[in-house]
């Protein structure tokens, strides 16, 4: 089953997300596959309250951008956490948008029971540069195409989840 858990920036899914595919799990160890890279001493931070948080109820993998070859590994539930910046680290490595819709769709093809987290970035103002834009643009088709195949989607405010699909 894919569930896709999407929400804005400190709406909780992240922590919505592992205490569902920790439920769902039950005696099964799940995966975390976490794709930020760190590039600052904030990002660092926020990496760190994640990892506090998981302690060792996960198996972390640590993979910024081949997430398709990475995800075939995976023997067991994984939560992708999270598939913005997935997207962020694809546009910064200048990966074309049509490559990057075709392995997030082949992504979601695996047969693996995958929770996927995702930014609800489209709710906001329209951006004034190119590549704000460009990312805001890729978020929401990627955001589609997760909707369309994922069985389960739950929407994220203020710490609290909504049922969608």
């Amino acid at each position: 089953m894919k569930t896709l858990f999407i929400g804005g920036i400190k709406s909780g899914k992240s922590r919505l997300a592992e205490a569902y595919i920790l439920e769902q799990a039950a005696t099964d160890k799940p995966y975390y596959l976490a794709t930020n890279e760190v590039f600052d001493d904030e990002m660092q931070a926020r990496i760190r309250v994640h990892q506090q948080r998981r302690e060792d109820l996960f198996v972390t993998i640590e993979e910024p951008v081949k997430l398709f070859e990475t995800l075939q590994k995976c023997r067991g539930p994984v939560l992708v956490e999270c598939v913005s910046m997935w997207l962020n680290n694809q546009l910064y490595y200048q990966i074309p948008e049509a490559d990057i819709l075709q392995e997030l769709g082949a992504v979601l093809q695996l047969t693996c029971d995958m929770v996927l987290v995702h930014n609800e970035v489209g709710l906001s103002v329209i951006a004034d540069n190119r590549l704000a834009r460009q990312f805001v643009d890729l978020s929401g088709k990627a955001a589609q195409l997760m909707g369309q195949h994922c069985e389960q989607v739950f929407f994220c405010s203020a710490g609290l989840k909504i049922k969608m699909k």
